[in-house]
């Protein structure tokens, strides 16, 4: 039996575990990309950019950092990340990202809207599962990559 997922607000004590659970998961994801490069880049944008402007909910599993959302107060989840070791990992029937977004959802139930790499068809996917829709394209503007613009609407009524 697997230890449950406890959730809870971010703490400045979260950092370094944040920060490299950032780094090990898109490294996962894009292996040709030398993400160890960017840590003093992700650090200043976490510290200056997130943390003050986000709700950052993280997820631990046995006093582990295992994923975190970031969803700012216009419904802009800027980051969903889950330890790789966890993609696939449940609680009650649920994935541990689908209890993050659901996270970013309680807090921003007008909507949320993000932005998605353009060949992550994985996260893309999940997302579809997730009720969010393609809303447009776009071009990150630091990677030069083509991104999707995702959004998710409550239901009405």
């Amino acid at each position: 039996m697997s230890v449950p997922f406890q959730l809870r607000p971010y703490q400045p004590a979260d950092e370094d575990a944040a920060i490299s659970l950032w780094q090990q998961t898109w490294q996962q994801a894009y292996p040709a990309i030398d993400f160890a490069a960017r840590v003093t880049w992700w650090r200043a944008r976490w510290r200056n950019e997130l943390v003050p402007n986000a709700a950052i909910i993280v997820a631990e599993q046995a006093g582990k950092l295992a994923g975190f959302v970031t969803i700012d107060e216009q419904g802009y989840l800027d980051q969903l990340v889950v330890a790789p070791d966890h993609w696939g990992s449940k609680l009650g029937g649920l994935k541990l990202a689908d209890l993050l977004v659901d996270q970013a959802k309680r807090r921003s139930p007008d909507g949320v809207t993000l932005l998605v790499n353009a060949d992550n068809a994985r996260a893309i996917r999940f997302y579809e599962r997730n009720g969010f829709v393609h809303a447009g394209g776009d071009v990150n503007p630091i990677s030069g990559r083509p991104v999707l613009r995702m959004e998710w609407k409550p239901s009405p009524g």
